[in-house]
């Protein structure tokens, strides 16, 4: 499970949690110890269907006022293996493939030259606790349509300067709230949050705002789904 400074109190039971309670997924967990691992993924294979048939694309996740905000230094950081893992941030860029118009290399000055988005939300971890914070950066749709995506296709793929990497569905890709995040709290994203470059997705689980971006790829194919994801975690997750 991903690490983290602190652990606080679930929230109440919503339809995330119910969802993966379903009949196979519970069967899953009492079946006899060979058959488990099928049939614990197959109740998760249909959350995350369930889950994807209630994503409504115009459905934004809450926002807050200022004075709601959790304190900088009190947001949690959350990190796969190492709190920074020593992007050189002069030379950094962000790599493009896959089914788009205009692959290539991307600067970070060249990101930031798109309409500037900014929001307070609450950022939710698996582990239990969640907190609000204020992200800037542009929305993925944004970017998409800069380097020329099908948007047609199914997914986004991301690797990460750290080793980890990440998935996303096209549809929750072009949610307005959707955000290639470059600052937190109006200052320059740190090293410590996923510098120069992270994921900022409200509508879904904490582990699917995938720090240190270095790539992504439009595909219709994933070769894995995530870090998390590959070792047994829901793929879509929506919140």
């Amino acid at each position: 499970m991903p690490k983290d400074l602190e652990e606080k109190p679930g929230r109440t039971v919503g339809r995330r949690e119910l969802l993966k309670l379903s009949p196979l997924l519970l069967f899953g967990a009492f079946a006899l110890p060979k058959f488990q691992p099928g049939l614990l993924k197959g109740g998760l294979d249909f959350s995350d269907r369930a889950s994807a048939q209630w994503h409504r694309k115009n459905h934004l996740a809450p926002t807050f006022a200022d004075a709601e905000l959790t304190p900088f230094d009190q947001f949690p950081l959350n990190s796969y293996d190492i709190d920074d893992p020593d992007v050189d941030l002069t030379k950094w860029t962000l790599t493009v493939d896959g089914d788009v118009h205009r692959a290539g290399e991307y600067t970070l000055a060249r990101i930031q030259a798109l309409p500037k988005f900014t929001q307070n939300t609450r950022h939710i971890c698996v582990e239990g606790w969640d907190v609000i914070g204020r992200f800037g950066g542009v929305r993925l749709s944004d970017f998409l349509e800069l380097v020329g995506a099908n948007t047609q296709a199914r997914f986004l793929y991301f690797d990460c300067a750290d080793g980890y990497y990440e998935s996303l569905d096209m549809e929750s890709a072009l949610h307005p709230q959707s955000m290639l995040c470059y600052e937190m709290y109006d200052r320059p994203l740190t090293r410590e949050h996923g510098a120069p470059l992270r994921l900022l997705l409200p509508i879904k689980i904490g582990y699917k705002s995938a720090k240190y971006l270095t790539s992504f790829r439009v595909t219709d194919v994933l070769a894995k789904a995530g870090y998390w994801e590959d070792q047994g975690y829901s793929s879509y997750y929506g919140l």
